[in-house]
């Protein structure tokens, strides 16, 4: 069956796309990752976080406390979701998520659980180190239930930003209200395919594993520890050669003294929670491996080379011109998607501000965690959380109505900076005078993007020189602020 992008007519691959572009008739083998939307901090991931600690702190509350059959009831609201197609079924999406027996062999499972009871499981996301039965697919479909609301907004966003109609009213599914500390459920507008619900998932949500793992955590985090306490205290694990030299335990060694178990780690982490804490912050700040997934973990046979070098010669068959305009926009959203990820992500079309007296053609949430972005996020006089863009499919050179218009969207709480995308220009060191004006009178950061420069970037994408990117638009900056 097609992907969604194909049956909704949206003319972008999942390389310009901010979701996981699914088949509904097929899983995808991706998990939603709470460990992952935990290290985040743009405030789509953060509202998601919230949910996802308030549901499961509440049921370890239940537990711990002897409620057992509040605790019951909050699990038991658990149902299998197929409406995101992600997970590792066979042939059509199944849903393996907990619901039934399998709700009452979760709370059994956590109300044997050591870790439960000692306090050392706190998150979601542990428990395929501590619980029994639990995995990555339960992990990801507990979590699709939680935030399952946030979800379905965040469908309806992408919806409107490529055009794709809703109808009808359609049963949301339970998900966690944390004012009522409770699941609620209700009716709202999804794309249906065959009569089947369809729900989009972030790109930056989702990985190949999840990041935490049982087996890793104690084949090459716990046994690491235990090996050079062994070796310290010479216990009879130690090797002694035959030169009287003293060698380290081996690994087999050790997995015969303290054999895996769920168990054993949940008792070992309570005794050495530093081990624990460093192996989370190994994963929160490490780039790359299980970190965000990149265009070609999607797409197998996907080339970053051969697609930039395609999106410029889209961009240059685009006639400038009001009947190109939906053209232009469609490529531009595609295109800064391609070329800003992961730093650029979630964008939304036409954003009122002002109660709906303005609107801004596209908004990206700033998530980056380095480089330019990141620089103008934490930059006290840009301090951009978002990033406004306006594209202008316009014949003639972009002046002073166009950058009042993208400078009058700046806010403290928005940012100042802004993208201002346009076709051609006769002067552009003129246009950056004029950004640089607007700049220095205290009304913010406008980056004059045109065809030149965004033919300059995707070519950089095609010669694999990404970094130099980041460099250029640094330059552009400085300009402004000179």
């Amino acid at each position: 069956m097609k992907r969604f992008s194909k049956i909704f007519k949206i003319d972008l691959e999942q390389a310009e796309l901010d979701f996981v572009d699914i088949t509904p008739d097929r899983d995808t083998p991706l998990f939603i990752d709470p460990f992952a939307i935990s290290l985040r901090d743009d405030a789509w991931s953060e509202t998601c976080h919230q949910h996802i600690s308030h549901f499961f702190q509440s049921a370890l509350d239940y537990i711990k406390s002897g409620e057992m059959e509040k605790a019951r009831v909050m699990l038991n609201g658990l149902s299998e979701p197929n409406e995101t197609c992600l997970g590792v079924s066979r042939g059509k999406p199944s849903g393996r998520g907990v619901s039934g027996k399998q709700a009452l062999d979760l709370y059994d499972s956590l109300a044997r659980s050591q870790a439960a009871r000692s306090g050392v499981l706190e998150e979601l996301a542990e428990c395929d180190l501590f619980i029994d039965g639990i995995g990555p697919d339960k992990i990801s479909d507990i979590t699709t239930n939680i935030i399952r609301k946030l979800l379905i907004e965040y469908t309806q966003e992408q919806c409107k930003l490529h055009n794709v109609e809703l109808k009808g009213e359609y049963p949301t599914g339970r998900y966690w209200d944390m004012n009522m500390r409770s699941w609620r459920s209700g009716y709202a507008a999804l794309p249906v395919c065959d009569q089947k619900r369809l729900i989009l998932v972030p790109k930056f949500s989702v990985r190949r594993n999840l990041a935490l793992d049982a087996q890793e955590y104690y084949s090459h985090h716990v046994l690491n520890f235990i090996r050079q306490e062994e070796f310290e205290r010479n216990s009879s694990l130690v090797r002694v050669l035959k030169s009287g030299e003293r060698r380290p335990p081996t690994k087999k060694s050790l997995e015969e003294k303290f054999p895996f178990s769920k168990d054993f780690l949940a008792q070992f982490s309570e005794a050495n929670s530093q081990v624990l804490a460093a192996y989370k912050n190994f994963y929160a700040n490490i780039d790359g491996a299980k970190g965000v997934m990149r265009n070609n973990e999607f797409e197998d046979d996907f080339s970053e080379v051969a697609f930039a070098k395609a999106l410029i010669e889209n961009l240059r068959a685009i006639s400038p011109g009001k009947e190109s305009a939906a053209t232009f926009h469609n490529l531009i959203v595609g295109t800064l998607q391609f070329i800003f990820w992961p730093d650029l992500i979630y964008p939304k079309k036409e954003t009122p501000i002002h109660n709906g007296r303005k609107r801004i053609d596209i908004t990206y949430t700033n998530a980056a965690k380095s480089g330019f972005f990141y620089r103008a996020h934490t930059a006290h006089q840009i301090a951009s959380n978002m990033v406004m863009v306006e594209c202008k499919n316009y014949n003639k050179d972009p002046s002073n109505p166009e950058i009042d218009q993208i400078s009058g969207r700046f806010s403290t709480n928005r940012g100042r900076l802004g993208l201002l995308i346009y076709r051609e220009v006769d002067r552009y060191d003129f246009l950056v005078s004029r950004c640089r004006d607007t700049a220095q009178d205290g009304r913010g950061f406008i980056l004059p993007l045109g065809d030149a420069q965004l033919i300059e970037y995707l070519d950089l994408i095609s010669r694999s020189a990404r970094s130099a990117i980041d460099q250029h638009l640094e330059r552009l900056l400085s300009r402004l602020l000179t």
